[in-house]
């Protein structure tokens, strides 16, 4: 495999950006023309001593906006740890550098659109959880990368990555057209990254945890739901987790993602507004469609669909459970598993039920094994899809229980535990791992809904807590006003980042200056001053009682009606996206 540099310095000068790779003998120098933007090689000779210079850890990719093109580079980096040898970074500051040297050619409003672009570039970095590594493919599972062959481990790691889990292809776009500039850039994943070093019975062995967060259909927690037309599932997270002892390996590959058909479930000021399912489009297709890319991607197929069985969540359990039956493939298997009811009065021992019902499943999937002379012992043959309404909090916690009955048995067969003893004896091991698999939840979390998971306090410690159910209903009370009052921005930058909306240079007519409704400013206002006044009469008291009363009431009554009349009109009021067409948010 073709490896990429480590370091580089950025030197520039008014006409052109040269990245010189500085990796011990290493000669080439990446030059970008500012005014053409061509990208060619050259050498150090031809860096002209007036370059600023500065160093900087890689290249994220380049972006067009209304000023004109944009590299962007990543400036710091922190190591996670090591893969099988290879060193895994974590970008952690980033820089987005103009190739125009000023913008006075763009009016005001331009240049107010611009900014905008450019906060919502910044909105996309600053969400913790790009990594990388330079000679390693962090795209694709252990099984897949031993199951290639020999053409592919010749390719670059631009070319055979999987494009699922590329989240800056788009802004490499241009670096994909020429090979030749392939080792100046990696591809960059999104999600999470852990690895430890851990100690059991005096053996010591390396644990990971890798979640890749897909770009396909990606976006926030309310504004995307469902599938798209090509069966993409919106959330959707592939999660390996990884152990490495004495030369062998082993890996076991869960995925999660939104309920596979067209729903919807659009803010409205309401704390859980209810679900839609599409009346047009073709259900079946597109599930058909997810369900097959999963098959060849993975094998057979376990759901575990853990939506509640009443109330709102009921007519997308019983549609999903209708549509695989509909489906008739034997490839796929579907089980419904009621994760409040069975959980409730803090019954979380009642989790084991859906583990006991699974195990058998589990032991045929089995997981990926590759002993310490480089044969492979055992294929992983399926794996558990897992989801929830936001494949986050339940959906975590059923993954790491599933996680760990793996690892058992990879630990037993490494011969790292001894026969009969169990992984949560091991007190030490267990707090890492737990730990672990909650900062994996709080980063997927962070990620799709804006805050960090729930019910990780079980995760971490095995039980339930009143400090966690705290917890979650202040991070419930910041997901209610991020999904109603930040999200459109969060959508649009996800959009942008990803290529979904392309930005024409010197643009006049972006849509970020779509008129409000009337309704969003006046009825607002109209409510503070009824509330105001109902509270000002209250404190200073009218003649008689029935003159206060009277006033209070009339006061009283416009705040209420006031504030339904905004409830009952929710979805004006919410921020939403206005770079993608709102058909292709629903």
């Amino acid at each position: 495999m073709a490896s990429t540099y480590n370091t580089f310095n950025l030197h520039t000068t008014p006409e052109k950006f040269y990245i010189e790779a500085c990796d011990d003998g290493a000669g080439d120098v990446l030059a970008i023309d500012r005014v053409s933007t061509e990208m060619t090689l050259t050498v150090r000779k031809d860096v002209p001593p007036s370059a600023v210079t500065r160093p900087m850890c890689g290249i994220m990719g380049t972006m067009r906006l209304v000023a004109g093109m944009y590299l962007i580079v990543i400036t710091k980096k922190k190591k996670v740890g090591d893969l099988l040898g290879h060193a895994v970074w974590k970008a952690t500051d980033f820089d987005i550098i103009s190739y125009k040297k000023t913008v006075l050619h763009l009016t005001d409003t331009q240049m107010q659109d611009n900014k905008a672009f450019l906060s919502m570039i910044n909105s996309v970095l600053n969400t913790d959880g790009f990594y990388f590594a330079t000679d390693y493919d962090l795209t694709h599972t252990l099984q897949r990368l031993a199951n290639t062959s020999p053409e592919f481990q010749e390719m670059t790691l631009l070319e055979r990555a999987d494009q699922r889990f590329v989240w800056n292809g788009h802004l490499l776009r241009d670096f994909m057209a020429q090979p030749e500039l392939h080792k100046f850039v990696y591809p960059v994943i999104h999600g999470f990254v852990a690895m430890k070093s851990c100690c059991i019975n005096g053996k010591i062995f390396d644990w990971n945890i890798i979640s890749r967060r897909s770009c396909f259909r990606a976006g926030v927690r309310y504004y995307v739901r469902g599938i798209d037309s090509e069966g993409h599932a919106a959330n959707f997270v592939e999660t390996e987790q990884i152990v490495q002892y004495n030369g062998a390996k082993a890996s076991f590959v869960q995925t999660r993602g939104s309920i596979p058909f067209y729903w919807s479930q659009r803010p409205n000021l309401k704390y859980k507004p209810k679900p839609q399912i599409s009346k047009s489009g073709n259900h079946l297709d597109g599930f058909q469609r997810h369900f097959d890319s999963q098959i060849i991607t993975y094998g057979k197929q376990v759901i575990l669909n853990l939506v509640n069985q009443k109330g709102s969540e009921k007519p997308l359990e019983q549609a999903f459970a209708k549509m695989v039956n509909n489906l008739g493939n034997g490839m796929i298997k579907y089980i419904a598993f009621d994760f409040h009811k069975e959980c409730s009065h803090m019954r979380w021992h009642r989790l084991q039920i859906l583990v006991d019902m699974v195990a058998e499943i589990q032991n045929e999937f089995g997981y990926f094994l590759v002993d310490s002379d480089g044969t492979v012992q055992l294929q992983q043959d399926g794996t558990f899809r897992s989801n929830c309404m936001d494949c986050l909090d339940r959906t975590n916690v059923i993954q790491s229980l599933l996680a760990r009955r793996s690892l058992q048995s990879q630990l037993e067969r490494m011969g790292v535990l001894h026969v009969g003893q169990r992984i949560e004896e091991q007190a030490d091991f267990e707090k890492i791992y737990k730990n672990a698999w909650a900062d994996n939840a709080n980063a997927c979390a962070k990620q799709y809904a804006g805050t960090g998971a729930l019910k990780t306090d079980f995760t971490r410690t095995g039980r339930r807590t009143q400090w966690g159910l705290l917890m979650d209903g202040w991070n419930s009370m910041i997901r209610y006003y991020k999904n109603n009052f930040s999200d459109g921005f969060r959508q649009d930058s996800i959009d942008l980042f990803l290529g979904n909306y392309a930005v024409e240079e010197a643009d006049m007519n972006t849509p970020l200056h779509e008129p409000k409704d009337w309704k969003f400013l006046t009825l607002p206002i109209i409510m503070v001053v009824a509330f105001s006044m109902c509270i000002i009469c209250l404190l200073m008291a009218g003649d008689t009682w029935t003159e206060t009363l009277a006033y209070v009431l009339f006061w009283g009554s416009a705040s209420v009606v006031t504030a339904g009349v905004i409830l009952f009109n929710g979805r004006d009021f919410v921020d939403a996206p206005k770079l993608v067409q709102k058909e292709k948010m629903d």
